[in-house]
């Protein structure tokens, strides 16, 4: 007969599998700003804009959320030029710390005069709003459609919140993670679909 497992090995698994992300985290932000900063990095991002370009246009959101990008993310803002900003109402995301949670602001396309509570550049009055349509930053991706994002779990809660919207996961392909290097966890919500360079992914 199997031993009884210990009183506390339930959340001593769900601290090893917080390592085991941090760690894995780690090495993808490296590995990601290595690349933005090489010599492959721009025939990428043309070839993302692409494929990002292409979809919108067939889905034609009523309402765009988008992100400003930080530590070699794909720059969407930059992508949308091709479309036209004017004729695409936008959002930026708002992070509060307390309640820990996230919304999106209406945006003008132009440079942020304010920064949420973690420090990113966003609309400092803009309305709330609900976009049907989220272009949402990946630090690693499964084939399977899940994300690792920086850990606070912002997206995770929003799109938690308003299951119907389309999640378009956008990252190098650099960042493709195993199914075996990422389990998903009960906070984990899967993206709709995930484009890299390469195409879409899931």
């Amino acid at each position: 007969m199997a031993s009884p497992a210990p009183p506390n090995a339930g959340s001593a698994a769900v601290h090893a599998a917080r390592i085991a992300r941090q760690a894995l985290r780690r090495c993808l932000l490296a590995d990601r700003e290595q690349f933005a900063a090489g010599p492959d990095a721009l025939a990428a991002h043309d070839a993302l804009t692409a494929h990002l370009v292409r979809l919108l246009r067939e889905i034609e959101p009523e309402w765009l959320g988008i992100y400003w990008p930080v530590r070699g993310e794909f720059n969407a803002i930059q992508a949308l030029e091709a479309i036209g900003r004017s004729k695409l109402p936008l959002a930026l995301p708002y992070a509060q710390r307390e309640p820990h949670e996230m919304h999106y602001r209406a945006w003008n396309g132009l440079a942020p005069e304010g920064i949420d509570e973690c420090g990113l550049p966003s609309p400092g009055q803009g309305p709330a709003v609900v976009p049907d349509v989220v272009v949402v930053p990946c630090v690693g991706y499964t084939r399977t459609g899940f994300r690792l994002g920086y850990g606070g779990g912002y997206f995770d809660r929003w799109l938690a919140r308003h299951p119907h919207a389309t999640a378009i996961g956008v990252a190098w392909s650099i960042g493709e993670v195993s199914d075996d290097a990422f389990e998903p966890q009960a906070h984990d919500r899967p993206l709709t679909l995930v484009l890299t360079e390469r195409g879409v992914v899931t």
